[in-house]
């Protein structure tokens, strides 16, 4: 099968599309708009929780959808760029859960209820797609044109596991500090109740952001923190637009799903952080030395699926120690 760049895209979109309008919950939102419109009712603020068994299918299936795609990549070009679609979906999949701890911290500081959380993610999808878009496009053309610039970003991810490994656990973030509610509270004043899965609400004729909005501000900034390391970790193994970011998408529109399906066992990976540090290493010195000696795909898709493999073994070990002694 010989599909061309522009059906390949094609199929992306439609896949990507399909999949988060039915997995953010628009398919039964449009379907009451409409009853609305012909039966003029109103719809109540009734908030759809996930439970596990749901985050569970729906994490499941954007996996399967990544590996129909790679089949698909590997009918139209081959086991290499296969190999390379694979590595950097494993490679940010397995970054975002570190990041999913920031955004547990987050919602715990600012007391934002399970059933809202669902509701701040959703939004944040769409944010974080167009936004890696960009970033990786830059990244990728910085790297065609500039070869010297391999260097900069494997110092960017030498700086990014220097940083994980010599970081202080938080037990909440101080969120008078945070910068991004400080610049908003200079353009919009901030309500502190939580009432409704509103981002704004009106009072005495005062538009006012609530915690939710300024959840969802201080994710997108801590989202863009995350991007510069795990951007430039996907361009170590390829510079090709089209395999990192369809990597990229098919990585993060699952995370949703995925935040739900471990939020509650996520403290369990004990060793998750040194197995993101060793990632964190091994992929700068990947992309460090690959002027004088290039480790082949395979050999990359290998090791790091090791180092993820060794992370989840001795953290379930560890983990039936610690309730073996309870």
């Amino acid at each position: 099968m010989q599909l061309s760049g522009f059906e390949l895209w094609i199929i992306f979109i439609a896949m990507i599309g399909t999949s988060l309008f039915i997995d953010l919950g628009l398919v039964n939102k449009t379907r009451s708009i409409f009853k609305n419109e012909f039966e003029n009712i109103k719809t109540s603020n009734t908030v759809e929780e996930l439970s596990f068994r749901q985050s569970l299918i729906r994490s499941v299936v954007w996996v399967i959808l990544a590996g129909a795609f790679a089949v698909i990549i590997f009918l139209t070009f081959d086991e290499h760029k296969t190999l390379e679609f694979l590595t950097g979906y494993v490679l940010e999949e397995s970054l975002s859960v570190d990041n999913m701890m920031l955004f547990l911290l987050v919602f715990t500081t600012l007391g934002i209820p399970y059933k809202y959380q669902k509701r701040i993610l959703s939004v944040g999808i769409f944010s974080a797609i167009s936004m890696r878009v960009f970033v990786i496009l830059i990244g990728a053309s910085l790297l065609d044109n500039f070869y010297w610039m391999i260097y900069v970003f494997g110092g960017i991810l030498l700086v990014g596991a220097f940083r994980m490994m010599f970081q202080r656990k938080e037990d909440k973030i101080d969120i008078e500090k945070n910068i991004a509610v400080r610049f908003l509270k200079k353009i919009r004043p901030i309500r502190t109740e939580i009432t409704e899965q509103k981002f704004f609400t009106k009072i005495d004729g005062v538009l006012y952001a609530t915690p939710l909005f300024v959840t969802l501000i201080i994710i997108e900034l801590t989202d863009l923190v995350f991007a510069m390391d795990s951007i430039p970790a996907v361009l170590a193994i390829t510079t090709d637009p089209f395999i990192v970011i369809t990597s990229n998408i098919f990585a993060i529109s699952g995370l949703r799903a995925l935040y739900f399906l471990i939020s509650s066992g996520i403290h369990r990976l004990y060793y998750l952080k040194t197995g993101l540090i060793v990632l964190l290493f091994f992929i700068a010195v990947k992309m460090i030395i690959s002027e004088f000696y290039e480790i082949s795909i395979i050999v990359s898709f290998i090791i790091v699926a090791l180092i993820l493999s060794v992370v989840i073994i001795a953290s379930i070990i560890r983990a039936s120690k610690i309730h073996d002694k309870i």
